[in-house]
C-alpha cells in the first residue's frame, strides 16, 4: 500500500507541473488560435531565472515572483514582436516559434553556462511526514500539488466568473463584435498570452527543487508532454488540461515503477487512444 500511495503522490506532483505548462499552451491555442512551440523555452527560462533569483535573495517566494515576471515579460515580447505578425497563419507560427525555441534555449547556455545547475528545496518545505501506516509523504511534492490545485481553481474562476473571462470567451466566438463594443480585444489576448507564459515559467521554477537540477533542454522534454496533455484534454479547456496532466503524471509514475520499458511510450499510447476515440480531446472547448 505504501508503494501505491507514494507512486500516486509522485504522479500527482508531476502531473501538476505538466499542468502549469500545458494549461497556458492550451489557452493560447484554444482561445487565440496560436501554435506556440516556444512555450517550452518559457518553462526553462522560468526555471533558470527563478532559481537564480532564489539563490541571490535566499528567498524561495521572491524566486517564484522572479520566475513569474520573467515568463510574463518574455510572453509580452514574444506575442508583440513574434506572434502578432503571423496571426492566422499556422505554418508561419510553427516555423517562427520553433526558431524562437531554439534561440531561447541556446541563450540559456550563454547566460548561465552549458552545465546543469543544482537546486535546493527551501528550508520550510524540506523533509517529510510519516503517516500511521508507515507511509512517508514528502512535503515539497504536496506543495506542488497544492499550487497546481490553486492555479486550476483560479483559472476556472477567472474564465467563468469574471467580466474579463466573459470578454475572453466572447472574443473567441466573435472578435469583431467585441471590438465593436469598444473593447480592445488585442490587449485582452495579449494578457492571456502573458498569463500562459507566466504559468509555464512558474512550472519550471517549481521543477527545480523537485528534480534537484535544471538544464537547458528541459523545455524540449516537458514541452512534448505538454503538447500530449493539450491533445488529450482538448484545446482551450482548463479542466481538460488538469485531467490530462494528472492522467499523464500518474501513468508515467506507475509505468516507470512496474514497467520501466514502457514508461516513455505510455503517454504516446494514451494520446493515440484518445485521438481514435475522440479526435477533439476529452474536454474539447465548445467555444
Amino acid at each position: 500500500m505504501d508503494v501505491l500511495i507514494n507512486l500516486t503522490v509522485n504522479g500527482l506532483a508531476t502531473g501538476m507541473l505538466i499542468f502549469l505548462l500545458a494549461v497556458g499552451l492550451s489557452l493560447i491555442f484554444g482561445l487565440m488560435d496560436v501554435l506556440n512551440f516556444a512555450h517550452g523555452a518559457l518553462f526553462a527560462w522560468g526555471a533558470y531565472a527563478g532559481v537564480w533569483v532564489y539563490a541571490q535573495t535566499e528567498s524561495f517566494i521572491i524566486g517564484i515572483i522572479g520566475a513569474l515576471l520573467t515568463g510574463a515579460i518574455l510572453g509580452l515580447l514574444l506575442e508583440k514582436f513574434i506572434v502578432q505578425p503571423v496571426y492566422g497563419n499556422h505554418i508561419q507560427q510553427i516555423l517562427i516559434t520553433l526558431g524562437v525555441m531554439l534561440v531561447l534555449s541556446e541563450l540559456l547556455k550563454v547566460v548561465w553556462g552549458p552545465n546543469q545547475i543544482a537546486t535546493v528545496t527551501p528550508e520550510f518545505l524540506q523533509g517529510s511526514w510519516m503517516l500511521d501506516s508507515g507511509v512517508i509523504i514528502i512535503k515539497y511534492r504536496l506543495f506542488i500539488i497544492a499550487v497546481g490545485l490553486l492555479i486550476f481553481l483560479g483559472l476556472h474562476l477567472l474564465l467563468k466568473k469574471t467580466k474579463l473571462g466573459l470578454i475572453v470567451r466572447a472574443g473567441v466566438m466573435d472578435k469583431e463584435m467585441v471590438q465593436a463594443l469598444g473593447i480592445n480585444i488585442r490587449k485582452v489576448f495579449m494578457f492571456v498570452f502573458m498569463l500562459g507564459s507566466a504559468l509555464a515559467a512558474l512550472g519550471g521554477m517549481l521543477l527545480g527543487p523537485y528534480s534537484g537540477v535544471i538544464h537547458a533542454n528541459m523545455g524540449f522534454e516537458f514541452g512534448i508532454l505538454a503538447f500530449i496533455v493539450v491533445v488529450i484534454g482538448g484545446m482551450g479547456s482548463v479542466s481538460g488540461s488538469a485531467f490530462a496532466a494528472i492522467l499523464v503524471g500518474l501513468s508515467g509514475s506507475f509505468m516507470a515503477y512496474y514497467f520501466p520499458a514502457l514508461s516513455l511510450a505510455v503517454n504516446m499510447l494514451l494520446m493515440v487512444a484518445v485521438l481514435i476515440i475522440r479526435p477533439t480531446g476529452l474536454f474539447a472547448a465548445k467555444g
